[in-house]
């Protein structure tokens, strides 16, 4: 029996599959809802269109220096992984951004030059382990006035889109994923893309500015209840620890949705709360991708992820572009010059001291050539 039905492109009604159960023991509840949304996506709608209209518009500005994050939430087996990543004959919203993103680069090349960077990771049982560089060590978690680091993890610098698609490729690979009775490719882990984009611009000036943005694209794994997975063992263990996690996110959510702005937001019971610290109430658009399975069997859990979405709508973040301001190191840049002069000048007095007339002009050119590619990065 379907439970859930798209009304609308931003309505979604939520039927109760016992609404007409009376056993006479109490009055009967009817626990129909209905849900209104940004965007309401039904199973016909296509990977493009679910990108165009959640992911699309936030390309441009992470390229100008913004941060954004969309994350996947839902219960296992409802979608989310498809989602995100998708299949080779149809990727999801990672592989989409990130074409995107070289698209934008390449249509804005004149005015400006790039450099991307990109880090998988997974939060699997609380510890976080790099997708794109896995070892047997675990990353660490730290927090500066930069706000939350993770310490160790590795940043490639693609420059083809070929290469993007490896990378992601290889992540998926070494993500933890397990058959339990409810979804044979279950996630077990909550894999976080970060891309950074550094944007400067062609006009050289005094006054030059970096700009930097940060994309998050997060697949996060699916709640679950033991007695619908049968999980056992290792499994029990991996869905504590899933369940644990995605309790303190909806914590986090309800806390911040309070339209008293009276509770406390303890992002520290998880390290997934750290991570989406910025993403729930910081400098960040966020956008909330709640998957909801048609299916009877999953009402609760559906009415769950409903209900915490509807909340998350009321919560507001404060956005501002993310800029380096060159102006900060010219003292720096002064410093080296000076310095860089007296070698020189010493360098000339040594040679005046041990050369020839020809081989002492050569030298000093050499020198004074080679102190300069050093200064500007050239050569």
């Amino acid at each position: 029996m379907a439970i859930s039905n798209s009304v609308s492109l931003k309505l979604i009604s939520l039927v109760d599959p016992n609404d007409d159960v009376d056993y006479g023991i109490r009055p009967k509840r009817n626990r129909n809802r209905e849900y209104t949304f940004d965007y309401a996506f039904d199973e016909c709608c296509s990977q493009s269109q679910v990108f165009q209209c959640t992911t699309f518009s936030l390309i441009e500005h992470v390229a100008n220096g913004y941060n954004a994050t969309v994350f996947a939430s839902g219960a296992t087996g409802a979608g989310k992984t498809y989602t995100m990543v998708g299949t080779d004959t149809d990727p999801g919203i990672m592989v989409r951004a990130m074409d995107e993103l070289f698209n934008y680069m390449i249509q804005t090349a004149e005015d400006y030059t790039y450099r991307i960077s990109m880090a998988y990771m997974e939060l699997y049982n609380e510890l976080l382990r790099d997708l794109l560089n896995p070892g047997p060590d675990f990353l660490e978690l730290r927090e500066d006035n930069k706000g939350v680091q993770v310490a160790g993890l590795c940043e490639v610098e693609p420059t083809t889109r070929n290469e993007v698609f490896e990378l992601l490729q290889r992540g998926n690979m070494n993500r933890t994923t397990e058959p339990t009775a409810a979804n044979q490719t279950s996630s077990r882990s909550h894999a976080i893309l970060q891309i950074t984009v550094k944007q400067i611009s062609r006009v050289h000036s005094v006054h030059e500015e970096v700009r930097v943005g940060k994309l998050f694209l997060i697949d996060l794994a699916g709640s679950e209840r033991a007695s619908k997975t049968l999980n056992r063992g290792k499994r029990m263990t991996e869905g504590a620890h899933i369940n644990r996690s995605l309790l303190a996110l909806g914590n986090c959510i309800n806390a911040l949705s309070d339209s008293n702005n009276k509770r406390y937001v303890n992002y520290r019971d998880s390290k997934l709360t750290r991570l989406l610290k910025d993403a729930l109430a910081g400098n960040c658009r966020t956008v909330m991708l709640a998957h909801i399975s048609p299916c009877s069997w999953h009402f609760e859990e559906s009415c769950n992820t409903l209900a915490y979405a509807d909340r998350a709508k009321s919560i507001k973040t404060k956005v501002r572009r993310n800029v380096v301001d060159v102006n900060h190191h010219i003292s720096q840049y002064t410093e080296l010059i000076n310095d860089l002069r007296d070698e020189i000048a010493r360098m000339k007095t040594n040679l005046n001291n041990s050369c020839s007339g020809k081989d002492r002009k050569l030298l000093t050119n050499i020198f004074t050539r080679s102190k300069e590619q050093k200064l500007f990065g050239t050569g």
